[in-house]
């Protein structure tokens, strides 16, 4: 049995710390949850409000509580027979700043560095310039002005003894073997001596112990006042803001392992793997055993103490071969279980963050559990959302925004985007691999770099998922479809003498086995270019669909989420009830999840959005009204009108979805917050759209004139309260979808995860606004009520039927665990008149049966009701077909009798919005709470 019945997604950070969590152990007990699942707790840069930019792989971070608090949470979490789930980081770890040792060590010694094999950098760049050396872009400006400005300052550190150059919150260390490149200036005997003694490193073949040596007799020699006085006046020799200073500078920094550069080269030039285009995260090359076992030994010691009974590794795809790391993983976690102790469970549960494409499943022989859950969030959220809705929507936003109504192609052009901007130095890195793969033999040593180049972009604008594994035995069974619709999409983009390159890079990319080469060094450039490709086409899918056309094509931005298969404007129950089959068959312990720390829009701002596919025709007649009253609001600058159209389109699609049901118009302090969320949202919509603003390059003039629209907007009192009355008309439908889609995900296949806070409603937006606090003491004494769902009904906008639906199904999971473990899964098809808005299924262990049933499109069916709650005449004949006998209902403590003939929806949803029943050797001869 898989002891990891349910989780709870919880986000540290120094406003949230280990201890803070210990306090909320009991609630979360009480709430049916069996582990926390943590963000990173190794340390990351200080005051991180995530942890995923970590410096120091080997310790619990000090600003959560560091190790000591770490062990008195899981000490808690065990005294109520619960456990904890480590997020690690596998993949990236911060580079700027100065606070990673490892980098900061690189940055000293360059490729003499015991840690220049940890970071994957190219050290043998085609720039001369670069030769040897590594790419800092981290000035904000061209290096001559900052070198010019004084902003960059060489300093000594008493305690180390040692030099470095602070650029503001950088520090970039010199080369002690250069340290004479600066004692030299002083006045001083003793320090002239010193100059000569780090002079000699630089013959010495083993400068980086004996540099330690030279260290600390310079520290005692800087003991003397006169020494320290000496040095001072060195310092400011090497002061920028003179000619003198700033060409001594320039020539120390000259002989160093880096070379500065201004930010804006970054996409260019830089030599070294980041995550994604985020320049302060280096990759990290965690297929070496030695950087395996350094970034893996604390979770690996945590597992083995018996502190942690799962990992969840993070952005899988970045590494070199994910399927070769999860199986060395599960290895080393298998070795451990006998090691760990009697009282926790033996087997540790691995998940992977992973973003699955159309079609696309997990690769079922990594040793893995499953993945996080975001593919489920794309499920459900597509029965959801009405495919009659499509067409017109899509042509709503054509006809308002002018661009393509076609997510497809719009994910193309965004990519095309990517590769030639932000990703820029990456792709030429993996042309150039190609290229040297093509020099390896007689037959292809005349394909050019640029035909290569031309190819390699069609293929990469047209890959339809994330990336593909091929490694020394080729490219995998389940990658061939994929890699075949990118050749094909590119093959028509390309003229035909770049298609015959085309048919090259298939080869050289996994069509054949790199381990076939008669040629080392062939197998070797085969081998890298797969490498640089697969670690290429991630960011390239995270950057161009999340993260652009996302913001881009948005006939309904509900379907534009991390995981989401945008094009799929809808997913028919059967899709839906397919994948939780291939789940229960392949990983019944996944994940599955509606919320995230990386989601766009909160799970019920989802829930609410996807009504609109249901009234399209007034949702685009009150567009329209919406625009001519906002006219006198919008400005107009050189390049247009602010906001442009598709801008404004989208704000109304997020008015209504985050337009809670209990949010006041008329409350001012209500409204102040509210558009200040508002504010922080959109302004992060206009970056990633990459259209009139940019992260890189922000249009200022632009985004404050969006600003001053939005605010326009929610303080025209016509205006706003005509929005305000439409997001109204979502409230009941939108609540029963997230009811629905809570009841889904604690049933199906699967561990449930519940995101922090997500018991009550969640109407947040992108992040940060996804990880803002959580009022814990709110939910603890709703809890404590001990309320029914059926007597939340009533009340339904204050959030706390959708904590007793939680609550309840959780104790079921907990009293019936076999059932949910390992339970089939059996669709269950509606027949009668409103037979497409059911979706329902059954699961069944031994003697134990559990039947769950969800309304979807309910819009028509609410009529003209007050609670989110269909009555019962709405569903006519409409019934389902069940095994037969008495059925215990779960959320109302009564008892079904089910005939031969079946049983109406009327009677399994006359009292609440959606129905669990349960049937075992129990219910079946008596009645009563099941839970009891």
């Amino acid at each position: 049995m898989n002891e990891i019945r349910a989780t709870v997604r919880l986000q540290f950070h120094r406003g949230f710390t280990l201890a803070d969590a210990e306090r909320w152990v009991d609630y979360y007990a009480s709430l049916g949850i069996s582990h926390f699942y943590a963000s990173p707790l190794q340390v990351s840069r200080a005051g991180s409000s995530h942890g995923y930019d970590g410096v120091d792989p080997t310790r619990i971070d000090p600003e959560l509580g560091g190790e000591a608090a770490l062990e008195r949470l899981v000490t808690r979490l065990r005294s109520k027979g619960m456990g904890l789930i480590l997020d690690i980081v596998p993949n990236h770890l911060a580079v700027g700043g100065s606070e990673n040792h490892w980098w900061q060590n690189v940055l000293t010694w360059g490729s003499d560095s015991p840690y220049a094999g940890f970071f994957d950098i190219d050290w043998n760049s085609a720039d001369p310039q670069l030769t040897g050396k590594l790419l800092m872009p981290f000035l904000g400006a061209p290096y001559a002005d900052v070198l010019h400005s004084g902003d960059l300052v060489l300093g000594y550190d008493t305690d180390a003894a040692s030099f470095h150059v602070s650029y503001h919150e950088h520090r970039f260390p010199i080369d002690p073997r250069h340290y004479g490149d600066i004692l030299r200036f002083a006045e001083h005997n003793v320090l002239h001596e010193q100059a000569a003694f780090f002079d000699t490193l630089q013959q010495n073949d083993d400068a980086y112990n004996a540099a330690d040596d030279a260290r600390r007799q310079l520290k005692t020699v800087m003991d003397a006042p006169a020494a320290q006085q000496a040095l001072n006046a060195v310092v400011a020799l090497f002061h920028g803001t003179t000619s003198h200073g700033a060409t001594r500078l320039h020539r120390l920094l000259e002989r160093q392992h880096y070379r500065l550069a201004w930010w804006r080269t970054a996409s260019d030039e830089i030599n070294w793997r980041r995550f994604f285009d985020v320049t302060e995260l280096g990759g990290v090359r965690v297929e070496v055993p030695e950087v395996f076992d350094a970034v893996h030994a604390l979770p690996l010691r945590l597992v083995e103490q018996g502190v942690v009974d799962g990992l969840r590794v993070d952005h899988v795809d970045g590494l070199a071969d994910p399927g070769g790391y999860c199986l060395k993983l599960r290895r080393r976690l298998d070795a451990l279980e006998s090691k760990r102790p009697d009282e926790v469970p033996r087997r540790v549960a691995l998940y992977v963050e992973k973003i699955l494409g159309e079609g696309e499943t997990l690769h079922t022989d990594w040793g893995v559990d499953g993945t996080s859950g975001y593919e489920f969030m794309n499920e459900v959220s597509g029965i959801q959302h009405d495919p009659a809705g499509a067409e017109p929507l899509r042509q709503l936003w054509h006809d308002v925004s002018g661009r393509h109504a076609d997510f497809p192609e719009e994910v193309r052009l965004a990519r095309r985007e990517v590769l030639t901007s932000l990703l820029a130095s990456e792709f030429h890195a993996c042309a150039r691999a190609l290229h040297a793969v093509a020099r390896t033999q007689l037959a292809s040593r005349d394909i050019t770099l640029p035909a290569i180049s031309r190819a390699l972009e069609a293929l990469i604008v047209h890959f339809p998922i994330y990336r593909s594994y091929a490694d020394d035995s080729g490219r995998p069974e389940a990658d061939a479809p994929f890699f075949a619709q990118a050749i094909q999409g590119a093959r028509q983009a390309l003229s035909p003498p770049d298609a015959f390159v085309l048919e090259a890079l298939a080869r050289w990319l996994g069509g054949e086995a790199p381990r076939d080469c008669t040629d080392d060094e062939e197998r070797r450039q085969r081998q890298r270019a797969i490498t640089r490709f697969q670690q290429l086409t991630s960011p390239v899918a995270a950057k161009a669909v999340e993260d652009t056309a996302g913001y881009r094509s948005a006939a309904l931005i509900s379907r534009n989420d991390v995981g989401f298969d945008g094009e799929n404007f809808s997913h028919s129950i059967s899709h839906f009830h397919s994948a939780n089959g291939w789940r229960a068959r392949h990983f019944p312990h996944a994940m599955v999840t509606t919320a995230t720390h990386d989601h766009k829009r909160g799970e019920d701002v989802r829930a609410r959005l996807a009504v609109l596919s249901e009234c399209s025709a007034l949702f685009t007649a009150h567009v329209e009204h919406w625009r001519r009253m906002a006219a006198p609001l919008r400005r107009s600058l050189p390049e247009g009108v602010a906001p442009s159209p598709g801008d404004e389109l989208i704000l109304y699609q997020l008015l209504l979805g985050a337009w809670s049901p209990t949010l006041d118009p008329l409350d001012d302090d209500e409204m102040q917050t509210f558009t200040q969320r508002l504010i922080d949202w959109q302004q992060k919509a206009l970056r990633e759209a990459k259209l009139r603003s940019h992260w890189l390059w922000p249009n200022e003039a632009y985004e404050s004139a969006c600003q001053a629209f939005l605010e326009g907007v929610l303080t025209t009192p016509t205006l706003r309260d005509s929005i305000a009355s439409a997001a109204h008309l979502l409230d009941l439908p939108g609540a029963l979808n997230g009811l629905a889609q809570t009841a889904l995900r604690l049933c199906v296949p699967g561990v449930p995860d519940l995101y922090q806070g997500n018991e009550f409603w969640d109407y947040s937006l992108v992040d940060p606004d996804n990880r803002r606090p959580v009022d814990h003491e709110a939910r603890q004494a709703a809890l404590q009520e001990a309320l029914s769902p059926l007597a939340t009904l009533p009340t339904w906008r204050d959030g706390k039927i959708k904590q007793a639906l939680v609550n309840r199904l959780l104790m079921l999971r907990q009293r019936y665990p076999m059932l949910f473990d390992l339970g089939d899964y059996q669709p269950l098809l509606a027949s009668g008149g409103q037979s497409q808005h059911v979706v329902a299924f059954t699961r069944r262990y031994e003697g134990h049966q559990l039947l769950v049933v969800v309304p979807r499109l309910t819009t028509e069916l609410l009529d003209d009701a007050v609670r989110p709650h269909i009555a019962p005449h709405q569903w006519g004949d409409t019934h389902l077909q069940p095994e037969s006998g008495n059925w215990q209902a779960v959320l109302t403590n009564t008892t079904v009798s089910i005939g031969n003939a079946g049983v109406p929806l009327a009677t399994l949803l006359a009292e609440l919005p959606v129905g669990i029943f349960l049937r075992d050797n129990e219910t079946a001869s008596s009645s009563g709470d099941p839970l009891r």
